[in-house]
């Protein structure tokens, strides 16, 4: 994420969290729009179902309002909703039906004149993260979608980094070995 748009998103919430501790009504609201995308995101990336993903993220900001009192700082507030949204997705995704993976004949054939992005790539790469056992796709969402450095994954997951670091790289082989297959081997 380009650094200078993480500064000026922290200053905006160092200043919403400022007005709000003044009483500011409008304060929490701009809190919200702020940090909705992130936190929505999250969520849809562990769900794949919009409604369950927007559902998770208001429940993630109800619980943010109830606990106001213990954010400290803008850095505070985004660790606190990316931990929470974790968390309500992952318990989320426990009460799922649990589906059979997709087999190769679900899967259309490539498109033999593939532009730029792929859709079926990432259709498909989309359906291995969702196939990956919940610690792992816990672990690639927050790395790859949400681009977090593998010591923030750890403190949001609860988690030793070198624990992290080891489902990262197990998680990634569940991934090449899945693409190989998909790709019929020649990847």
């Amino acid at each position: 994420m380009d650094i200078s748009v993480t500064t000026a998103r922290l200053e905006r919430s160092e200043d919403a969290l400022a007005r709000l501790a003044l009483g500011d009504a409008t304060a929490f609201a701009d809190i919200v729009q702020e940090h909705q995308s992130m936190v929505f995101s999250i969520a849809y990336h562990f769900l794949h179902d919009r409604s369950l993903a927007e559902e998770a993220a208001q429940d993630v900001f109800l619980r943010l309002y109830r606990n106001l009192a213990s954010i400290k700082s803008p850095q505070h507030l985004v660790f606190w909703l990316r931990k929470v949204a974790c968390r309500r997705a992952l318990d989320e995704v426990r009460k799922l039906p649990k589906t059979p993976p997709a087999s190769l004949e679900d899967v259309a054939e490539p498109v033999a004149n593939a532009q730029d992005s792929d859709p079926l790539l990432s259709r498909g790469l989309r359906r291995m993260v969702a196939s990956l056992p919940e610690d792992s796709r816990a672990v690639i969402i927050l790395r790859y979608q949400e681009e977090l450095d593998l010591a923030e994954i750890a403190r949001i997951l609860g988690l030793p980094l070198n624990t992290v670091k080891s489902r990262l790289e197990r998680s990634l082989g569940l991934l090449r070995e899945k693409l190989n297959r998909w790709a019929g081997g020649a990847a």
